[in-house]
């Protein structure tokens, strides 16, 4: 009687649970459901303009796992960033899931950034509905406060990295498969559902295959599972009828073991409890050894920019900040005020010392988990609900994976790691709330405007912390606000000012990087691509060398500054020694392999060139470069099927495009060569593509599609001078004369050693019959004294011809003896030399020149007629002198 009476009193205590009958109860949920979803969408609706932007760059744009054409089998095989499980390289973060998500997300709308928001902002919005439902059913009993608890986790800002960052989905899908196993378990075990029925293993052990879909930190469901078993009912017939919940028979057994003398019964009490937690620790086990055989049986490598005290060589320092870590993360969640997307190399100081105030926090840490611990220990046997108890497993088993406890990891803060555990927190902060209120019952309508307040105040600092994630410019600059002591947010605001060519702003913060952690490697290879000075560029190289040998992009550049130097064997070799240490970076293949062609050793060019592809065959650079290599090397089919590769991998590589229509030129295919410009001019629309187009219009006489081609050309590049030539060009094979001489003379005055500006004035003068200027602008063209000797050919050629038509033909067969000199393959001057000798009256001589250019060209029809004129001549000749005789 006494212990029913007590039972009795304490269950008056407790505020009765909002009454939700069946009908209304629906309707309130289904508002609530809709007031929850509006609310996500409201906050995180500015999320859908962003871009793919830090990790999700990695994770997605260049991750070939997630493209249509990569098997499935692909992201069961691969880690989260499309790298081989086994490699040393690989983050061994295993989320087949998330990345078969990304590759649906491809599949149906492409690579638009739009749609992947848009899914993470739905998965935020499901995590909520099914985070009240499971407060409603397992933690609170009461509809009105998992409202407001999933009101309060929907706005928390802790959340923006993982849901508007892309790859955070990782994060939230793993958050969604926690309440679904948690509630699955909880149901099996008769915590919702009064099932009498004997549940399939796998769902009372809360299905475990799906922690292996998500994230890595699923694998503390199992833990999760056990801890809330102990303090749940095992079966509907282990609950009172009064429908609050109890611990189960097990605890009571374990209670009775040590406090009563008759202990016979225990064993067969705990039966219930004991085959639940046997089966858990068995799922636990299995998952664990799945997770070793896919890592390859290694850890994932990291560096100590990624987590500094984990490299520490002091046992205390280790200790010290790990639990000033836990104190912060908590903090991040009471307070968020200070948000950043990256809390690496000295965002957080190590904590060295215990005199360090920092400390405190820690102290005060371990004072509230006690308290919180010793409440849920009062509430067990006062036979009280649980919700602390829910909260504190919901806040600290998801943590444990990120908290180094058992395993190094690759950061030192992450805000979207407290995705999961920020779902405990809301249940403890609305259960204090709860109390609160009830404590200071005259106070309540203040309480709870100070909490509206609170949710007003969260939600625009989520509003205004998604504008951050909108693009990486937003992303890297509020870095370098947020945390200038950072030395990684410098590096990275540093890498976007170089990719916008904003160099001196690039240099400024490479630099900071460098005085913020001086052994930042990698800070010094891009400082070294970034400067003037070949040998301060050297220097930069040699350093990050020093600080890291392995640096395969400090390898490469330095292998290319020797390369530009001419100390091509040096070159060689560090070349060879990138790619061994960055087997997938392509283009360290292609720099070797073009050394190598330039060396003329062919062959070992075309084995750097396949194994390059064997590593990387999605790089499309590497099948391009392969391309135009075949094509040097005599083997133009070969290289067309490249081109071709190179276009299905990227189908905007206007490079391969104009490659390719290069390649059909030259086999005279000019339709197909045609069409391939002009595809590329869909991609891009650049001089560069321009031009090739312009010159087919004009080697085909389609002169008018060439100016204009020529024109857009000029117009892009109006500095470029070879574009400005070739429109000149142009304008002098439609007669614009004028037009041409004023264009070529402008591009003179720029740069007076044009040597084709005076050969094209030569040919506008030639053309409007002014041939002394014609010969004056050849005469120029050779004090310029060009080095190569068929260039010089040409030009004594052309100031043969110059000459001819002044009719001093001596002086012209002059200039083209020097032209046969310098080219003896000089065809037509040969024959100008015959024709000359003819005109003379040297039949003899006149058909030695003749002879000598009709092997050159033996189809000449002009020569062939030369020869039959000679003839006829000979004959005459040879008549009349018989004549004379007789």
């Amino acid at each position: 009687m006494v212990t029913g009476s007590a039972r009795g009193s304490r269950s008056r205590d407790r505020a009765a649970p909002a009454p939700c009958p069946s009908a209304d109860g629906r309707r309130g949920g289904a508002a609530a459901a809709a007031v929850l979803a509006g609310l996500c969408a409201l906050c995180y609706g500015n999320s859908l303009r962003g871009e793919f932007v830090h990790d999700d760059v990695w994770a997605i744009v260049n991750n070939p796992d997630v493209r249509a054409a990569a098997p499935v089998s692909a992201a069961f095989a691969n880690d989260f960033w499309g790298k081989r499980m086994a490699e040393n390289t690989s983050h061994k973060s295993y989320r087949p899931l998330c990345v078969l998500t990304f590759k649906l997300n491809i599949l149906l709308a492409g690579m638009n950034p739009f749609y992947f928001h848009a899914v993470n902002v739905i998965l935020h919005c499901l995590v909520t509905l099914v985070l009240m439902y499971t407060c409603d059913k397992a933690v609170f009993k009461d509809c009105r406060l998992a409202f407001v608890t999933a009101l309060f986790f929907a706005v928390h800002p802790i959340h923006t990295e993982a849901v508007t960052g892309i790859v955070g989905r990782a994060d939230v899908l793993a958050c969604l498969l926690f309440l679904l196993a948690f509630l699955s378990y909880n149901r099996r075990n008769g915590g919702i559902l009064q099932r009498p029925a004997r549940p399939p293993v796998a769902s009372r052990c809360g299905s475990p295959q799906v922690p292996l879909s998500g994230r890595e930190n699923g694998k503390q469901r199992f833990a999760h599972r056990g801890a809330w078993s102990s303090c749940h009912p095992a079966s509907p017939e282990e609950q009172p009828s009064g429908g609050l919940a109890v611990p189960s028979r097990a605890m009571w057994a374990i209670r009775s073991y040590l406090t009563a003398n008759n202990n016979q019964n225990f064993l067969y009490t705990a039966r219930p409890f004991l085959k639940r937690a046997a089966l858990v620790i068995s799922y636990v086990i299995l998952v664990l050894y799945f997770r070793l055989w896919i890592m390859g049986g290694s850890m994932p490598m990291f560096s100590e920019q990624d987590n500094p005290a984990s490299f520490s060589p002091y046992l205390l320092t280790r200790f010290l900040t790990y639990s000033y870590l836990l104190a912060f993360n908590a903090w991040l969640l009471l307070a968020p005020i200070t948000l950043c997307y990256d809390w690496q190399v000295g965002s957080i100081p190590l904590v060295e010392s215990i005199w360090d105030v920092r400390n405190l926090a820690t102290v005060f840490l371990v004072l509230v988990m006690t308290l919180l611990s010793l409440h849920c220990i009062a509430a067990f046997k006062k036979l009280e609900h649980k919700e602390v108890l829910v909260g504190l497993l919901f806040l600290v088993f998801p943590f444990i994976p990120a908290s180094n406890l058992f395993f190094r990891v690759g950061f030192v803060v992450a805000e979207r790691v407290l995705y999961m555990p920020s779902m405990g927190y809301c249940i403890l902060f609305v259960h204090g709330l709860k109390k609160l209120s009830t404590w200071l019952n005259k106070w309540r309508i203040t309480v709870l405007t100070l909490f509206a307040l609170l949710l007003l105040l969260f939600s625009w600092k989520t509003v205004k912390q998604n504008e951050i994630w909108l693009s990486r410019e937003s992303l890297f600059s509020s870095g370098v606000k947020t945390l200038p002591h950072n030395a990684k947010v410098h590096y990275n605001y540093a890498n976007f000012l170089k990719d916008q060519g904003r160099n001196i702003e690039a240099i400024y913060h490479y630099k900071t990087a460098l005085k913020l952690y001086p052994r930042h490697a990698s800070a010094l290879n891009n400082l070294g691509t970034l400067t003037k000075d070949v040998v301060e560029a050297k220097d930069y190289y040699r350093r990050a060398l020093q600080l890291n040998p392995q640096h395969n992009r400090a390898l490469f550049n330095l292998g290319n500054l020797l390369k530009s130097q001419g100390k091509k064997e040096e070159a060689v070799v560090l070349l060879r020694d990138s790619i061994k240490y960055g087997p997938e970076f392509a283009d360290a293949y292609s720099s070797l392999a073009s050394l190598l062609a330039e060396q003329e050793r062919l062959q070992e060019a075309e084995e750097v060139y396949k194994a390059g592809i064997e590593n990387c065959p999605e790089s499309s650079d590497l099948h391009n470069n392969y391309g135009v290599f075949l094509v040097d090397t005599g083997s133009p089919e070969q290289a067309m099927s490249h081109y071709r590769q190179a276009i299905l991998l990227s189908p905007t590589h206007h490079v391969a495009m104009v490659n390719l229509g290069r390649l059909h030129r030259s086999l005279g295919q000019n339709k197909e060569a045609e069409v391939w410009y002009k595809r590329a001019l869909k991609v891009s629309q650049k001089a560069e593509i321009l031009s090739p187009l312009g010159a087919l219009y004009y080697n085909t006489g389609r002169y008018e599609e060439a100016l204009q081609v020529y024109r857009e050309a000029a117009a892009l590049q109006p500095s470029n001078k070879d574009i400005r030539l070739a429109l000149a060009q142009v304008l002098a094979m439609m007669g614009r004369t004028k037009e041409a001489e004023k264009m070529t003379n402008h591009i003179l005055n720029e740069d007076a050693e044009c040597l084709e500006c005076y050969r094209l004035l030569s040919a506008i003068y030639s053309k409007q019959e002014l041939y002394a200027k014609a010969l004056e602008a050849i005469e120029k063209a050779l004090q310029l004294k060009p080095k190569d000797p068929k260039v010089i050919s040409e030009l004594f050629f052309t100031k043969g011809n110059q000459l001819r038509e002044q009719n001093l033909l001596d002086k012209a067969f002059e200039s083209y003896k020097r032209a046969v000199e310098l080219n003896p393959d000089q065809a037509q001057a040969w024959m100008n030399m015959g024709g000359i000798e003819h005109i003379k009256g040297s039949y003899i001589t006149a058909r030695d020149y003749y002879e000598k250019a009709l092997q050159l060209v033996p189809n000449s029809k002009l020569l062939k007629e030369n020869l039959a004129k000679l003839d006829r001549l000979e004959k005459r000749f040879q008549e009349a002198q018989e004549k004379d005789q007789t």
